[in-house]
């Protein structure tokens, strides 16, 4: 057991190296809010003499910042929507069926998680291009509405649902539609939290794939609208941070209203499987 003692070192110890990982992101924050001639003080100063918004408005004047902002939101939410039903479904049918080719079937499935996404993303570009889907929305959200990562996470929770909870249903007159939508989802809220709060973040950080599909400016998320900003404002390192902080902010605040969620749903399949 942990005494008193022991349990105020970790805690300062946890707050120390919290500051040390985070310093960078405040660092930044106060940067965006500089004079170019404060930046590149020396000694460099962590505390702007007075907090300016110039560097943000030259940012909403440079790039249309709050459409890429739109953009990647509709595009991360989307996609996250997606992929909580696609994996629910297919999770499900692992779960609680038995059928021919199962295992073969989840394993040929899990082994598409070893393919880097570099690999297809050719041939998913090829397949948008014969589809005439270039600077849409479908483009950017169809080829990623499913992911194997997905479907293992929401299975493995399932796993842990006791099976004469579905025998139990059957008799109270439930079929699987109606136990998977009144019963197994409410559930899995830990999981659908996790895998919600992970592909909306990984999403909104996609670059490859949106500079490769998107042409036109309205259509381009906030990636690829922060590298625009970098090449019209290279010297403006105060412009440039501020951008960085704009795009920044959606995804911390998933991040921290979700972390319990993923924290939760990552660990919780982990019981059986």
């Amino acid at each position: 057991m942990i005494n008193k003692r022991q349990r105020k070192i970790l805690y300062i110890v946890n707050v120390l190296i919290g500051l040390i990982i985070i310093f960078p992101l405040i660092y930044a924050l106060f940067l965006s809010f500089m004079n170019q001639g404060e930046i590149f003080q020396y000694p460099p100063k962590i505390f702007p003499e007075s907090f300016q918004l110039s560097n943000y408005k030259s940012v909403i004047s440079s790039v249309p910042i709050f459409r890429f902002i739109l953009n990647s939101f509709i595009v991360a939410t989307t996609v996250t929507i997606g992929q909580i039903i696609t994996a629910s479904l297919a999770a499900y049918s692992f779960a609680f069926y038995e059928f021919k080719g199962k295992k073969f079937l989840f394993i040929a499935i899990l082994s598409t998680m070893m393919i880097p996404g570099e690999a297809i993303i050719i041939a998913n570009y090829l397949t948008m291009t014969s589809w005439q889907w270039l600077d849409s929305y479908r483009g950017l959200i169809v080829p990623y509405l499913t992911s194997a990562m997905g479907i293992f996470l929401m299975r493995q929770f399932y796993m842990t649902i006791p099976k004469e909870l579905r025998e139990a249903s059957i008799i109270d007159g439930c079929n699987s539609f109606q136990f998977l939508i009144r019963v197994v989802m409410p559930i899995s809220k830990p999981a659908i939290g996790a895998l919600g709060v992970y592909v909306f973040l990984s999403t909104w950080n996609q670059y490859m794939w949106p500079l490769l599909i998107t042409n036109a400016p309205e259509k381009r998320t906030v990636q690829i609208g922060i590298s625009m900003l970098q090449f019209a404002e290279s010297q403006s390192y105060g412009v440039i941070l501020a951008g960085i902080v704009m795009i920044l902010l959606p995804s911390i605040l998933i991040f921290i209203l979700g972390q319990k969620q993923l924290i939760k749903g990552m660990t919780s399949g982990a019981v059986k499987g």
